[in-house]
């Protein structure tokens, strides 16, 4: 069955991180939409190797819209939580018990969030104190589930066990 899934993105994102998954999903028939604060907008990778047009502004969507959330990781998430309509956005995923993908930097959004506390989680090593100190039983493994909800990978060569993890959340 066909997902809806919303991808919070905005420039500076690891490329790979977001094309790689998102070539899956769509290819197993789910649909994506990417949200950021302009809709139209074009924002780059930081390897400036993806560049993605952006689908929706997130003040015309709202988390009922979605079945599930992927937070692509590089600069992007950080610039994200510093606004509270994604924090908010994000949050509701986690609160609803709806599949949210993260990987790399992606979980800061959901630490600014206040939504990891008590769960299983890795993320990039940079950010492991931040996770630990908001409450994560952080595992440094290429891909961590937490309860049927939460896939959360470290770095690029994590990529196809996140995917095959967050596909398996989909199914």
């Amino acid at each position: 069955m066909s997902k809806k899934i919303a991808v919070v993105l905005t420039d500076l994102f690891e490329d790979v991180e977001f094309t790689e998954p998102a070539k899956a999903f769509k290819e197993a028939g789910h649909e994506l939409t990417v949200i950021e604060n302009v809709k139209g907008k074009s924002v780059t990778g930081k390897q400036g190797e993806a560049s993605v047009t952006i689908d929706a502004a997130i003040d015309d969507v709202s988390p009922s819209d979605f079945d599930a959330l992927l937070i692509p990781g590089g600069f992007s998430p950080d610039q994200l939580r510093a606004d509270d309509k994604f924090v908010s956005f994000a949050k509701a995923f986690m609160d609803d018990r709806k599949p949210v993908f993260a990987i790399c930097h992606g979980p800061q959004l959901l630490i600014t969030a206040k939504a990891l506390d008590g769960r299983s989680a890795t993320g990039y090593k940079s950010i492991q104190v931040d996770m630990e100190y908001a409450g994560v039983n952080f595992q440094d493994k290429e891909v961590v589930v937490c309860g049927n909800q939460l896939v959360t990978s470290r770095v690029p060569d994590d990529i196809p066990a996140f995917t095959r993890e967050s596909l398996k959340l989909l199914a």
